[in-house]
């Protein structure tokens, strides 16, 4: 008996899909980023993906591929 579960055969409706809550550490806390007002909203939105082996090579940061994907992801 296989427990293994092809992706394709998976057929989701709206209905049953929810939303997925992005959070980050603003001034020590953790806070979902829906929560943001205006101004944080456009502060959160203009980050840069920080790359250190980027940075000491002296590269443009928007060249920059981070390790960890969902960081980028979550930028723009």
């Amino acid at each position: 008996m296989s427990n293994i579960i092809n992706i394709e055969d998976v057929k989701l409706d709206d209905a049953e899909r929810q939303r997925c809550e992005i959070y980050t550490r603003v001034m020590g806390y953790i806070r979902p980023t829906t929560e943001f007002n205006v101004g944080k909203k456009g502060e959160f939105n203009s980050r840069l993906c920080f790359c250190e082996d980027k940075a000491v090579s002296g590269c443009e940061a928007r060249e920059c591929v981070c390790r960890d994907s969902t960081l980028a992801l979550a930028a723009e």
